[in-house]
């Protein structure tokens, strides 16, 4: 495969998976930004997504380790392609720079600064947009997220942590 065909590929995969990680951001930031008053009035309504949100919510510790997971595979892969698109075209050490700070210019621009302003601003709207895509990441890695969600509760277990450490985004 030529290094043009692989720098465009490369770019669709990178701007793919600064599209889920700017999903996984907003969704963050406008799910736990909610009151969980609002979350069981909608609840209470016709809205299938609503059901969705709610029982995404009365697991929220999960919840945040599902968002997480997915948001740090998403980014790890942005670096990762980013790092043999770059090193495809400069040497080692000018690489890791260029590498480095593109990386985290797109991750912090795209993929978590105007994502969680936009899921802020529309909270109420797009948490009921992306309960239903949430639940099947969920169930999509539900290994992994059962894995890291028992790892992070033994550990803070075992660690001097305020057992409500996590009560501000999660109720």
């Amino acid at each position: 495969m030529s290094s043009h065909v692989a720098a465009v590929i490369g770019g669709v995969a990178i701007a793919f998976l600064l599209t889920l990680s700017a999903f996984f951001s907003s969704s963050e930031t406008a799910i736990f930004s909610l009151p969980r008053e609002w979350i069981d009035r909608q609840a209470t309504t016709d809205d299938p997504r609503a059901h969705v949100l709610k029982d995404l919510h009365d697991d929220s510790h999960r919840l945040l380790v599902t968002l997480l997971v997915g948001n740090n595979v998403v980014n790890i892969a942005i670096s990762s392609i980013t790092t043999v698109l770059v090193a495809s075209y400069l040497p080692a050490g000018p690489a890791v720079v260029v590498t480095t700070v593109l990386t985290s210019s797109l991750i912090l621009i795209f993929g978590e600064i105007v994502p969680k302003a936009f899921g802020l601003g529309n909270a109420e709207r797009w948490s009921l947009t992306v309960a239903s895509p949430i639940q099947v990441v969920e169930r999509a890695l539900s290994p992994l997220i059962t894995l890291f969600d028992g790892l992070t509760s033994r550990m803070n277990a075992l660690i001097p942590v305020r057992s409500d450490i996590e009560k501000p985004y999660t109720d």
